[in-house]
């Protein structure tokens, strides 16, 4: 793709980022649209024909094979100053899009991808034709977002989908997580990737309600996205052309004041990190542009993409040692990883370190967004093909990092836990056992000991020897897992070190690692 002169190779990324969004969908269309948008590449649009269907339900793992060597040069020189001179104008964010079953997450991804450029009418057509069939008529904007045949008939979101847009100044990677409690696990796997998050709340009466009280998932996302490191938020209350609501004062004043409070005990500040605003995904209103004074005659703030352009992002070191942990992985051509880089840069060459396993491997090829690029920084969502290693030695979880200053691999840990809330009012002791969700590591684990309470107003350890403790209290203790896994310390990493622990389905505490006894910590 680099080949092509350059006026052509943002046309080209769009066309191909919109055939890989059909492609899931259907597949004949998918494949024509490959190839209407690359008439003049014939052979390697046949490869990514293939290589689509290889991987078929997954947007993210598709990849697009490497031109054979001869062109890798040509691809060399012109490379580099396609990526400086969009390194050079846009900063690259990762956007989840988090809250309660049917408040309208896939629609408004699917909205903004519509309006920003990336789907056309014909598709949008499409799909309102087959969401017609199935009697679901306002899901054919989520159909761009949930691509595959359970998630269009249960109206559902299972997996994480990714897609990619660009407004003026950034370029987005849009995470759409699943809203279903029985889905949190994949939602915490979306969230623990984004930069920032937008929270779909639904002003219909009824939803808002059953999405905030105890067991909505509202509650719940809040407290992850927090505990996961989405430090910025934005509040989208959706739905308001719903007739319940007809883009009423009093409904999104109401929703705003209760979720205020709740935020603030998430560990927002709300002044600083939270912006709330009105929109209707499914019709675009407040999206693209700011609403029409005609309907909402007393809105004065930003659409959403202002938004969104104007949120601003973590800082993150590119000089730092180089930890992306593993999300995914897959065979194409080798073995190829998928992850957000945390912290340093990469270049196609480097030796880096696979753990917890130790495996010395090469780095081949490097993708981002579906293009070959040379090098990437922190932020960004990769693709790396690797040499020195099998697909099948690799799991979710795995850290690549620098050898230099590789990632500690640990049995135990001591973390600052805060209790959310037990089951059944359960104590919390030496003995306890979770589920621990820290980046992208799923593994039981076991409490050894409670080492500390610490009072919560004060920050301070309370004197006495801890033995159990409830609902609410903030207590420091040793956790043992049976395998090894890489974690940081929150204060050298904290997208490394930052964790959420959960038992039948539910998120009880949410903690942070602040020692590594076992093993050197990391400088």
């Amino acid at each position: 793709m680099d080949e092509n002169p350059k006026p052509t190779v943002s046309v080209d990324i769009e066309e191909e980022i919109r055939a890989l969004q059909l492609d899931s969908a259907v597949e004949d269309n998918g494949n024509t649209d490959v190839e209407e948008s690359k008439p003049q590449e014939g052979e390697s649009a046949d490869k990514m024909e293939e290589d689509m269907k290889k991987s078929h339900g997954n947007a993210a793992s598709v990849s697009v094979k490497p031109p054979v060597i001869e062109k890798e040069e040509d691809e060399e020189n012109e490379a580099p100053d396609v990526e400086e001179d969009d390194k050079e104008k846009k900063r690259h964010l990762n956007v989840v899009f988090i809250g309660h079953v049917d408040a309208g997450k896939s629609t408004a991804g699917g909205q903004i991808l519509f309006l920003s450029g990336q789907v056309d009418d014909r598709t949008i057509q499409k799909y309102e034709k087959e969401a017609k069939d199935k009697n679901r008529e306002s899901w054919y904007m989520a159909y761009i977002m949930d691509t595959n045949e359970e998630e269009r008939i249960k109206g559902k979101t299972v997996e994480v989908g990714r897609a990619h847009f660009e407004t003026e100044m950034t370029r987005f990677t849009i995470l759409d997580a699943p809203g279903h409690k029985s889905y949190v696990p994949n939602m915490i796997s979306g969230a623990s990737q984004a930069d920032i998050g937008v929270l779909v709340i639904s002003a219909r009466k009824g939803e808002f309600e059953t999405g905030y009280e105890k067991g909505g998932q509202t509650r719940e996302h809040v407290q992850l996205a927090k505990t996961l490191g989405v430090s910025k938020l934005l509040v989208v209350v959706n739905k308001m052309d719903d007739p319940t609501v007809n883009w009423s004062k009093e409904r999104y004043d109401e929703i705003e004041s209760k979720m205020i409070p709740f935020l603030k005990s998430s560990g927002y500040n709300v002044k600083k990190d939270v912006q709330f605003l009105p929109i209707s995904a499914l019709l675009g209103t407040n999206m693209k542009t700011r609403v029409d004074k005609n309907i909402c005659p007393w809105w004065n703030g930003p659409c959403l993409f202002e938004a969104m352009d104007t949120v601003e992002v973590p800082p993150r070191d590119p000089k730092g040692p180089f930890r992306m942990p593993v999300i995914d992985k897959f065979k194409d051509m080798g073995t190829v990883v998928m992850g957000k880089v945390e912290s340093g840069s990469v270049r196609e060459g480097d030796a880096l370190l696979l753990m917890p396993n130790r495996v010395q491997v090469r780095v081949i090829a490097i993708y981002c967004d579906e293009n070959k690029v040379r090098c990437a920084g922190p932020g960004e969502n990769l693709r790396i093909r690797l040499s020195g290693i099998e697909e099948e030695d690799i799991l979710s979880g795995f850290v690549l990092s620098s050898i230099s200053k590789p990632i500690a691999a640990v049995y135990e840990f001591v973390a600052q836990l805060q209790i959310l809330e037990l089951l059944d009012n359960a104590i919390f002791t030496a003995g306890y056992k979770a589920v621990l969700h820290i980046h992208a590591v799923l593994e039981e684990c076991e409490i050894v000991e409670l080492l500390q309470q610490i009072d919560p107003k004060t920050k301070k350890p309370l004197k006495k020897k801890v033995l159990f403790v409830k609902n609410g209290a903030v207590v420091l203790c040793r956790i043992q897992v049976n395998n090894l896994i890489c974690v940081e310390k929150f204060s050298d990493f904290p997208q490394l070190g930052r964790f959420t622990l959960r038992t039948e389905g539910k998120t009880v505490a949410v903690g942070k690692v602040t020692d590594l006894p076992s093993v050197r910590a990391s400088d």
